[in-house]
């Protein structure tokens, strides 16, 4: 009986699988992790091999451990990296070059050319997005300009391009779909969300050949079948959405005005807005949230690109804490009298500022600061960057459903942490809530799939079986965090490279 649904996670340091039951319950799980290479200051490489590699392993991992064969599986979901490219021969299935990871900042000469030449207002009127290296449209022009005649080679329809999620269901499927879903294609900078199609005219000013992209379906279509050789007989994948968007299916997002937040390595903050795009007066993202049933809902996305990142700093960069689990219990013992303002922008700031060039700085250091203090500073910055977005958002959706943004549903690996959740939510003054599933992006994967095989509920009961494990509110003043908001603008300012 057919009775299981395996998640593909395929992430920027590690690739999972995840196999879930009938009833959504985690039943095992297959992780790998994978080199990482910076050939040079700013840019971020992936061996696509490794990619391929760790998720076929960590998929039949996951299998094995649950004592249970592909007879078992009903289907599979994908939720992967997102914006990362990988460029191919169709023939060979050979890399014309490395992946270039989403981090990866070395088109930025490029961006800035482009949007000196005015091509950003027409980017973002027809993706929704900013010219900008995080986005895929510029890395896959960088490698048909350096890898000699790719691109006539794509021209004639000899070379494909995929973000990460094409390119595993190209290898799963036997090299017979060259496909993706409306997730991924809009955040390639290519696709004209409006219009569901790739863009022509963003193409033609990129100078990539249209030939090699992927066709873009909903995400819940039919993907293809896996080869058979791969799991010991075709198995049918039936959901895609990129790894944010996965997480903002999976934490139940299904209404205009709900807000999801992931705290990984970075946080990335999506706000259903429905079935009409919003234009954001703050540089926050235009982004396509799910598309089902041909059908596409929209969000508004915030990136910030420090998160968790910020308490691998302290572990790794400063050496004050030896495990990530030290750093409540130091915030907790923090002196109040002492106020220390960090501001993470160790590779520069995300939403709203988006100023690439910004470096880290802290404020208020006095000669009683220390790690203690330093560390409440660093969970506290998590909690000022996403009121930033909270407030940018609510600014920029004044629309039907938004006096609905009263409350923020958190996952990934930082929400964990009691103590930045509570301060989260006195900044936000809004309930912040916990569920009791933080493996958000792989179930959002895994609904998809096993909705679309008549395995799990459709949306309206996949809501209500999201359960809450805690909800944090706010215990501060209007007054006292308007004072703590204050210190923080006040600090952000000093850091940006073009003053506000």
């Amino acid at each position: 009986m057919t009775h299981h649904i395996l998640a593909i996670d395929q992430g920027t340091t590690s690739s999972r699988a995840i196999l879930f039951d009938g009833s959504m319950q985690r039943v095992a799980t297959g992780q790998e992790e994978f080199p990482q290479h910076f050939p040079a200051s700013g840019w971020v490489e992936h061996d696509p091999a490794d990619i391929w590699g760790t998720t076929a392993a960590t998929c039949r991992s996951a299998i094995e451990r649950a004592g249970i064969g592909p007879k078992d599986i009903a289907a599979i979901g994908i939720t992967n990296q997102r914006e990362t490219v990988v460029v191919w021969e169709k023939d060979t299935g050979r890399p014309l070059h490395n992946a270039i990871v989403w981090q990866d900042r070395r088109t930025a000469e490029t961006c800035a050319r482009l949007r000196a030449e005015g091509l950003e207002p027409v980017v973002t009127e027809r993706t929704g997005l900013l010219v900008d290296p995080y986005f895929s449209g510029t890395k896959l022009a960088w490698i048909l300009d350096e890898v000699e005649g790719s691109r006539e080679r794509a021209r004639r329809g000899e070379i494909l391009f995929g973000t990460v999620d094409t390119y595993l269901i190209w290898r799963m499927t036997g090299r017979a779909e060259h496909v993706t879903d409306a997730t991924n294609a809009s955040r390639t900078m290519l696709y004209n969300i409006h219009e569901g199609r790739w863009d022509e005219e963003v193409c033609r000013a990129l100078d990539i050949p249209m030939q090699m992209l992927p066709e873009v379906r909903d995400c819940d279509a039919e993907f293809g079948m896996t080869r058979p050789d791969l799991f010991g007989r075709p198995i049918p994948i039936r959901g895609v959405a990129g790894d944010q968007q996965a997480a903002t299916l999976g934490q139940a997002c299904f209404r205009p005005g709900m807000m999801k937040s992931t705290y990984g390595t970075g946080c990335f903050a999506l706000l259903n807005t429905g079935g009409t795009p919003a234009k954001s007066a703050h540089r926050l993202l235009t982004t396509v949230a799910y598309q089902l049933g041909g059908t596409p809902t929209y969000a508004l996305e915030g990136s910030i690109f420090i998160a968790g990142a910020v308490v691998q700093w302290l572990r790794d960069g400063l050496g004050i804490i030896r495990h990530v689990s030290e750093t409540q219990g130091l915030a907790e013992r923090a002196d109040p009298g002492q106020r220390l303002y960090l501001v993470p922008a160790f590779t520069g700031l995300g939403a709203p500022h988006w100023d690439a060039e910004a470096r880290g700085a802290l404020f208020g250091l006095t000669r009683n600061a220390g790690p203690a203090e330093i560390a409440r500073a660093a969970l506290e910055s998590v909690a000022y960057q996403t009121r930033d977005l909270w407030e940018a958002m609510q600014a920029d959706w004044p629309g039907e459903g938004a006096a609905e943004l009263s409350a923020l549903r958190v996952d990934g690996g930082m929400s964990a942490s009691d103590w930045t959740m509570q301060f989260l939510a006195d900044m936000l003054g809004a309930p912040v809530d916990r569920p009791e599933v933080l493996e958000t992006t792989a179930l959002g994967a895994a609904w998809l799939a096993g909705q679309a095989s008549g395995l799990y509920p459709g949306q309206e009961g996949f809501a209500e079986a999201w359960a809450l494990e805690r909800r944090f509110e706010p215990a501060i003043g209007a007054d006292e965090r308007a004072t703590l908001k204050a210190g923080w603008d006040d600090a952000v300012r000093r850091t940006l490279t073009t003053p506000a």
